[in-house]
């Protein structure tokens, strides 16, 4: 008997199985070494934010091969909406399409949760990553400013 490929599947990442998205995120928060500490931080910190995980496997309890880190939120400027936090696919994947299937879950769930836009911020540096924004019918509205504050 062999054992058939699955096809790669999305699928949102509960508590409880948040170190399954641990290797694909560290590739962009390299900060990120301990997966236990991933998993607490997300779990005990940022789930009760409002903070959710989806990522494409291609076998359950195996490793997300792409991730995406988001939430959902309502202001005055866009309505209802959702903000994508973090959006990686691991590198031994990029070009294979997983960037693409997170998105379009993305996409799908900011339907289903009623929001008008989907937004995200990225790195001035990471043009890949704006390529491949701007391939997924993204666009560029405006600059983001931030302010480190001082104690």
């Amino acid at each position: 008997m062999t054992d058939t490929p699955l096809s790669p599947f999305v699928e949102e990442i509960p508590t409880g199985r948040t170190h399954l998205a641990h290797a694909a995120m560290a590739e962009l928060r390299p900060f990120l070494t301990s997966a236990d500490a991933f998993a607490k931080t997300v779990d005990d910190v940022l789930r009760p934010e409002g903070y959710r995980l989806a990522g494409v496997f291609e076998g359950p309890d195996r490793p997300a091969r792409a991730v995406a880190g988001f939430r959902v939120g309502t202001s005055l400027m866009w309505g209802r909406y959702l903000y994508v936090d973090d959006l990686v696919t691991v590198a031994d994947a990029r070009g294979s399409g997983f960037g693409r299937m997170v998105m379009d879950w993305v996409r799908a769930e900011a339907r289903a949760q009623g929001c008008g836009q989907v937004h995200l911020d990225s790195g001035t540096d990471r043009h890949p990553a704006h390529r491949f924004y701007l391939s997924s019918g993204m666009r560029i509205p405006a600059f983001h400013f931030t302010e480190v504050l001082d104690d």
